[in-house]
């Protein structure tokens, strides 16, 4: 599942670029990794990955950069919360490996340190799935958490199984640690493993009208270039609801797995915060950043020197347009920080300044009146759409790779230290024939520069007239 905004990780989760296509661990994204990790699975199938439009291609693209070209992108009319995910999850799998298949549902934006016990907790638990179970897993508690709900274990089944005893919501601190003083308890890590007829025979007995609704979106889902869209006015009558709710805190059928591998939800600066620090004065630091007397900060530079002098727990995030800073106890707020930027509607919120596209992707470089600079960058072997504007015009100037581009009647290729001018006006396509990334610079002028000046005549990805579609 690689929906949601990650509004707690922002400067650099946008709601465009959510935490989970962010590479905050290592040199994959959250999502990269986890696809890796169940591909580690025995017998395990190409990924499904279920999200929402806006970030279709940001999801492919991260898919075939670590070889998944066979993953299956699933998306959501509108997000609706984990329990429809797992009905057309299951429904899916139904249909392509028959009604017995077993289905590992779990968020694209957690973080496992140790793969080995991982694979070994989620083969066990398949085989307790296959008996009919629906499992969950029980995540070893290492402290008192607050910020997840929590499962009580009752006795002891096959397989290193238990049964649930008690599904438990986010404890105060005091009950927290009463939990881990007594055991048996595990955090509820959201992730989960059924036969695909298990859970949907359950899911009909607990909720028909979801049931119903997801059975209904599935079977008119369409195929749009390398996605599945969901049947729209179906999946919407879906309840919006978590499959803890609708199916998980229910049902009689079910079996707990505990996981112990290093698992956590990098949900905030809070989590990144735990690791291990990068000098012997506490600190854990990112990019160009120097620091002098300061202890136990998280900083994270990404476009420019960082510097700090007697700075203590404290979190520091720069990025190209937006700076946070704040106490490491009150880094959760940020999420308040977002709600600001929306109301005032300020792009910061939802954009940020490197905006991917199916073909590559670009960034401002400069805005002012009449005139803007931008960044592109081309993949090899795509192009943009044949497109003109009603109010730009614009000067390419190529700096590495090959460009085709097509402009009016025109059709030429240019190399490094190029140009062309595109004026106001006239139809014009930009391609990559090569094998190489395409990087040029585009100044635009004119009277109006926003991103809805697009009139896009011909797509290869099927993309309405509309910019932003």
């Amino acid at each position: 599942m690689a929906g949601g905004s990650g509004t707690r990780l922002w400067p650099l989760s946008r709601e465009q670029y959510p935490k989970q296509f962010l590479k905050l661990l290592n040199e994959r994204s959250l999502l990269q990794n986890t696809a890796l990790r169940v591909a580690r699975l025995e017998d395990s199938a190409p990924p499904l990955v279920i999200g929402g439009d806006a970030h279709r291609f940001v999801i492919a693209e991260q898919m075939r950069e670590i070889g998944f070209d066979q993953a299956t992108v699933m998306l959501e009319p509108e997000g609706r919360n984990t329990a429809p995910a797992a009905a057309v999850a299951a429904h899916y799998a139904s249909t392509h490996f028959g009604p017995q298949a077993l289905v590992f549902l779990l968020a694209a934006d957690q973080a496992v340190e140790n793969t080995p016990a991982f694979v070994a907790a989620v083969e066990a638990a398949a085989k307790v799935a296959a008996t009919g179970k629906i499992v969950t897993f029980g995540i070893q508690p290492t402290h008192p958490e607050t910020g997840f709900g929590y499962i009580k274990a009752g006795p002891a089944g096959e397989h290193g199984a238990f049964e649930v005893a008690a599904f438990v919501e986010k404890p105060v601190l005091e009950k927290a640690q009463a939990f881990l003083d007594e055991g048996g308890y595990y955090w509820n890590g959201g992730m989960f493993l059924f036969r695909a007829d298990v859970f949907l025979d359950e899911l009909k007995r607990l909720e028909p009208e979801m049931h119903a609704a997801s059975l209904q979106s599935w079977n008119h889902a369409v195929k749009d270039i390398d996605f599945v869209r969901l049947e729209p006015t179906a999946f919407k009558r879906c309840r919006n609801e978590s499959i803890d709710y609708a199916v998980m805190e229910k049902t009689a059928n079910i079996a707990l797995v505990p996981l112990d591998a290093g698992w956590d939800d990098v949900g905030s600066w809070t989590y990144l915060g735990k690791l291990p620090a990068t000098d012997a004065s506490g600190n854990r630091l990112r990019g160009d950043v120097i620091v002098e007397d300061s202890q136990d900060n998280l900083v994270h530079a990404s476009t420019r020197l960082v510097s700090l002098v007697g700075m203590k727990d404290t979190v520091v995030v720069e990025t190209e347009d937006a700076v946070l800073v704040a106490p490491r106890e009150r880094v959760q707020e940020v999420k308040k920080i977002v709600q600001k930027l929306k109301k005032a509607k300020r792009t910061e919120a939802e954009t940020s300044p490197r905006v991917f596209r199916p073909w590559g992707s670009y960034e401002t470089v400069a805005l002012a009146d009449r005139f803007q600079v931008k960044r592109i960058i081309v993949k090899p072997g795509q192009k943009l759409s044949l497109q003109m504007h009603h109010h730009r015009a614009e000067h390419w100037i190529v700096v590495s790779g090959t460009a085709r581009v097509y402009c009016g009647e025109k059709n030429f290729l240019l190399t490094e230290d190029q140009s062309t001018y595109i004026p106001l006006g006239h139809t014009h396509r930009l391609e990559n024939p090569g094998k190489v990334p395409l990087e040029l610079i585009e100044v635009q002028s004119g009277a109006y520069l926003g991103e809805d000046d697009i009139v896009r005549l011909e797509d290869v990805y099927g993309r309405t007239p509309a910019a932003k579609a």
